[in-house]
């Protein structure tokens, strides 16, 4: 019977509901979803878009920060990549700080979760103490690492008095040992945190593996280049972009420990940036700076895109 009353329909009723229809499920599976995204995308329009626009902008400018902007064009890119030493001098510092922490920091832990992961009894022990470094304040970090450093009453100042020299030196006041001392404090605290997220890789991978590698007589160095490392290489390629990233954005314990001295010998570009916005008052020229660094991530993140499409595991 339903069905024949519903074949009796006028044609004009019949198309209203195919309106009515269409407008629910549109409104439904269209509508609905742009909804409940709507608040983050009207957040990152506000914090994201909006900023990143106005720093585009003022990067064409003479801007003191204050007042109107002088448009100016590209003068502030053509001074910041053939004429300012100190942009190329604090670029190397942060070519030379991402060698640094793609290698060290990765290594230990490495090493670290891989001795750990053999390791039953206690081992939640471990894990915590290595990882204890990395929730701690940078502010924290910073001041115990200056008194621990110090030529008079640190550490190396002890040594020699016990009759042990040679680290009793302002490694954080030399031209040749600050970059390379404050990236060792950086790195203190934080190849535990890497070591923790190796280590969870690993334990995600299947002990048959293992098993059938020691049936073929693999060795531990043979087990750990060819199933761990494959094992983690999802985890371990994430980790070497965001550092990759992370190395030209450095900028809490540079300027907490030295703030880019002496004499520019630890100065990155964001402490440079810093320095010309809020110190010299260069706001436009200080956007072109950070417009660059935003390039060297993007470059990095091309690397990674580029390897993933061409067939990595990546």
């Amino acid at each position: 019977m339903a069905t024949v009353q519903e074949q009796r329909l006028p044609a004009y009723a019949d198309a209203a509901r195919q309106r009515s229809t269409w407008r629910k499920r549109f409104f439904s599976k269209t509508v609905v979803p742009w909804l409940f995204i709507a608040p983050i995308l009207l957040l990152h329009l506000v914090v994201v878009i909006g900023p990143s626009l106005a720093a585009f902008y003022y990067s064409l400018t003479d801007w003191s920060g204050i007042g109107a902007a002088e448009f100016v064009g590209l003068k502030n890119f053509q001074e910041l990549i053939f004429e300012d030493q100190n942009y190329r001098a604090a670029l190397q510092h942060n070519v030379s700080w991402l060698l640094f922490f793609l290698t060290v920091p990765f290594s230990m832990a490495l090493v670290a979760a891989a001795l750990l992961a053999q390791v039953k009894r206690g081992s939640m022990f471990f894990r915590a103490i290595m990882f204890v470094p990395y929730i701690l304040p940078s502010v924290i970090i910073a001041s115990i690492w200056r008194n621990l450093l110090s030529p008079r009453m640190g550490v190396g100042a002890h040594l020699a008095h016990w009759g042990i020299p040679g680290f009793d030196h302002a490694f954080l006041g030399e031209k040749t040992t600050v970059l390379l001392t404050i990236a060792f404090i950086d790195n203190w605290h934080f190849w535990g945190f890497l070591m923790v997220l190796f280590l969870a890789a690993m334990q995600n991978i299947a002990p048959e593996l293992y098993d059938a590698a020691k049936i073929d007589g693999a060795n531990r160095r043979q087990e750990f280049r060819h199933i761990t490392i494959p094992g983690i290489l999802p985890t371990l390629s994430f980790m070497l972009l965001m550092t990759g990233i992370w190395s030209f954005l450095v900028f809490d314990y540079v300027w907490l420990l030295t703030q880019g001295g002496p004499a520019g010998a630890s100065e990155v570009m964001a402490t440079y940036l810093y320095k010309q916005a809020f110190n010299r008052f260069e706001a436009g020229y200080a956007s072109a700076i950070g417009l660059s660094m935003s390039l060297f991530a993007g470059v990095i993140i091309s690397i990674f895109i580029f390897l993933r499409r061409r067939g990595w595991d990546i």
